[in-house]
């Protein structure tokens, strides 16, 4: 009644109520002010309460500022999308009754790249078993029995840094492991200061003899993370005699749940959102960042937090290089531009790629080409099932299919067959990583998500061609998640020569008129036309042909 009595308004006034009410729970819930709480309780009541607030608001506003930014871990920390506690929870279980010993793991620490520009992404073995995207934190999991052997600890323990207020004001909030409601939050029961691990270290050393943690391998490349934490339990427990568990997390990583087939088609829809814009963009007389950046643009749009790896857009000879990301030649006419972009949400990557005529049009030579590569594609589609491989050798290898397929279609310049010119792989595990950890010679089975990538490289011609698409293993097939991208000719150059919409995230410089044949003057429209990110989830675009059979 004072606030509306005041001109402040009856919305004012009930705001006011319920902020006084969530400070007082919160003061309740940290122990860190039952005198407040009490006098914010007895201001709530009546009329001369009210009074009395008001004239104390402007007293105890900064002194609850203060409390709540030294306290309160904010609700929205895991903006991240992520799996329910609960998938985790099963994984740990999991991977602790089959190694039958006790598992330390280290996140990364955040200091692994120096770079302004670096977005802290956890370490995917870490994320696979805790779901937890923050910095120095560390895992350590019990077998069943431990209690038996002597552990007098919890089963599993998550171990966080203490919160740094001063460094939060910089870079946002972070849990902490006192934090209040912390154990619900993470899905561990106990969750303990790091500091707390070289002594949990050491009693289990008491009971155990042996401890799995991820190994430094002879190939391993970048900031040595397993090296430095494997000395660091060395120096923790040397009574430890260390083994490697990454080989049983990859195999677990490699079948894919509900929630990270779900999270993997987020991925993959922004991808293919980005190539349908690029098929309308691209034109000669663009440069190959251009349409990186369109690309990397509607992926972060459409909520990608980064790209699944640096984009490789190559126009004419650089379409032969496997990797080439420099982006800085001119599309000309009568290129192909070769596009393999994909985004990353939620820590998960989607990986395809699509060869385009700069023009519009394929040329004789890379119709014939962009068609022998489009049959092997289908070939392998058309074997790929549970128990086939993605090996080179064997019975059952993809590899194989595809090779076969375009070593035995078409030749080069000097007559000969094209098998030459398949200078990579057939696919891999997508996940985590782009290229996702586990064997990658097992054989298929339902709930792998893979690529089926076969190409030739001309560099003679200046013609590269690869076609990727992103694969669902299924209990008696595939399902193919890219399945609304176009991939044959006749539906590239119809979508390339199709009316386009304005684009609503933002507008590059405009596209010139496809022109009617190969050769044929080009010309500027008057307006910028860019297709949309917002395609529907289901596209009516046919997928063409039936693939043929392997070795047609």
């Amino acid at each position: 009644m004072a606030l509306r009595q005041r001109g402040c308004g009856g919305n004012v006034a009930v705001a006011l109520r319920r902020c006084c009410e969530n400070s007082a729970a919160m003061l309740r819930q940290r122990r860190c002010g039952e005198r407040a709480a009490t006098t914010v309780r007895a201001a709530l009541s009546g009329r001369t309460g009210w009074v009395r607030l008001v004239r104390a608001a402007c007293a105890v506003s900064l002194l609850l500022v203060v409390i709540a930014m030294a306290v309160a871990t904010p609700a929205m920390l895991f903006a991240r999308e992520r799996e329910p506690n609960a998938v985790f929870a099963e994984r740990r279980a999991r991977l602790a009754a089959q190694l039958n010993g006790p598992v330390v793991l280290f996140g990364y620490t955040g200091k692994e790249n120096s770079s302004p520009s670096y977005v802290f992404n956890q370490e995917e073995n870490f994320y696979y078993l805790t779901g937890h995207n923050e910095e120095g934190a560390a895992l350590l999991v019990l077998p069943p029995g431990a209690a038996a052997k002597g552990w007098k600890g919890p089963a599993e323990i998550l171990f966080l840094p203490p919160r740094d207020l001063a460094e939060e004001r910089w870079n946002g909030p972070r849990m902490g492991p006192t934090d209040p409601g912390i154990a619900a939050r993470t899905g561990f029961a106990a969750v303990q200061p790091f500091e707390a691990l070289k002594g949990r270290l050491a009693d289990l050393a008491k009971n155990y003899g042996d401890v799995y943690t991820v190994l430094p391998q002879k190939e391993d490349t970048g900031y040595p993370h397993a090296r430095e934490w494997s000395d660091w339990v060395r120096q923790a427990a040397p009574g430890l005699k260390q083994h490697d568990a990454a080989a049983a997390i990859g195999a677990m990583r490699q079948i894919k749940s509900p929630g990270e087939i779900a999270l993997l088609t987020k991925a993959i829809e922004l991808s293919v959102d980005a190539h349908l814009a690029a098929m309308h963009l691209v034109h000669p007389g663009l440069y190959e960042y251009q349409v990186a950046a369109k690309m990397v643009e509607i992926h972060a749009y459409g909520g990608s937090e980064a790209e699944a790896y640096a984009p490789i857009v190559g126009t004419g000879l650089d379409s032969t290089v496997l990797h080439f990301n420099e982006l800085n030649a001119q599309i000309q006419d009568g290129d192909v531009v070769l596009l393999d972009v994909g985004a990353q949400y939620a820590g998960y990557t989607a990986d395809i790629t699509r060869t385009l005529p700069a023009n519009g049009h394929f040329t004789a030579r890379q119709r014939e080409i962009y068609e022998i590569v489009l049959g092997a594609q289908n070939a392998v589609l058309a074997a790929m099932k549970p128990g086939m491989t993605l090996g080179r050798g064997g019975p059952n290898s993809l590899f194989q299919i595809a090779f076969n397929y375009m070593n035995t279609h078409g030749a080069d310049r000097e007559g000969r067959p094209l098998g030459r010119y398949f200078i990579h792989g057939l696919g891999h595990h997508i996940g985590l990583d782009v290229h996702d950890a586990g064997d990658p010679n097992r054989p298929l089975e339902a709930g792998m998500v893979v690529t089926d990538e076969p190409g030739l490289y001309l560099p003679e011609e200046k013609i590269g061609v690869r076609i990727e698409d992103d694969v669902l293993i299924t209990p008696t097939g595939y399902k193919l998640l890219t399945a609304r991208l176009p991939r044959t000719v006749a539906e590239i150059e119809a979508l390339m020569a199709s009316p386009i919409q304005a684009d609503p995230v933002s507008h590059p410089e405009p596209k010139q008129e496809r022109p009617a044949s190969p050769g044929a003057p080009v010309t500027a429209p008057s307006t910028p036309p860019v297709r949309p990110p917002s395609v529907p989830p289901q596209s009516t675009v046919p997928m063409g042909p039936p693939p043929p059979t392997p070795g047609e």
